[in-house]
């Protein structure tokens, strides 16, 4: 992907936060304020999905055991497999991250006219590419026992099933290096969510008009 093309226009904001930390809300929040929100988990399941343009390719490297009934990702096996060997998590990865990053720079030329390009990017700190590509990095951020209470009771999911994907991630500690803002989304009602957001919205995009 190109930084360069990435970086043309207006504000480029890089959020991210661990599973079940708030940060799709967050998004939300900043496509209120006139912000185009470009999320890279979206654009992956678009990818997996029944007629997807990666399922051709998992299905050759994984075998047809991965691929359900309707044609898609078989998003449980390949989350224990990948859980439990990280080369073929390395596979998976070679397949998607290609193909996301087209998507997403076509998604960012098209938002370009936008006062802001939100790219939500849930490992944003593991990539170790986007610093370079946005100007700023938002961090969601809550306790891990935050994270697991939250995820249960959307998904069904078991807490070892939760805490299993939020050890596979970067840790609150190394994400909040990496920003240039944390949002604390622990204890706060969604209206102070808000009002956290705004604030960043306001100093951010104030800053970019007073240097244009």
């Amino acid at each position: 992907m190109d930084a360069a093309r990435l970086r043309s226009g207006g504000l480029r904001i890089g959020l991210t936060g661990g599973i079940g930390s708030g940060k799709s809300t967050v998004a939300g929040l900043l496509a209120q304020h006139g912000a185009a929100v470009i999320d890279t988990d979206l654009i992956a399941r678009e990818l997996t999905q029944t007629g997807g343009a990666a399922i051709a390719t998992i299905a050759k490297s994984f075998g047809a055991d991965f691929i359900d009934a309707s044609g898609a990702l078989d998003r449980t096996r390949m989350r224990e497999l990948v859980f439990a060997d990280a080369s073929a998590k390395q596979r998976l990865e070679a397949i998607l991250h290609p193909l996301i990053g087209l998507e997403t720079e076509c998604q960012a030329r098209v938002a370009d006219a936008a006062p802001a390009v939100v790219f939500d990017v849930p490992l944003l700190v593991e990539s170790g590419r986007w610093r370079a590509k946005v100007d700023k990095v938002l961090v969601v951020d809550c306790l891990e026992s935050t994270q697991v209470k939250r995820v249960v009771a959307r998904s069904g999911w078991t807490p070892q099933a939760v805490q299993a994907v939020i050890d596979s991630q970067a840790t609150r500690s190394q994400r909040r290096a990496c920003a240039d803002a944390v949002i604390c989304n622990d204890g706060i009602t969604p209206e102070q969510l808000a009002d956290e957001v705004s604030s960043v919205w306001r100093d951010w995009t104030q800053s970019l008009q007073v240097k244009g």
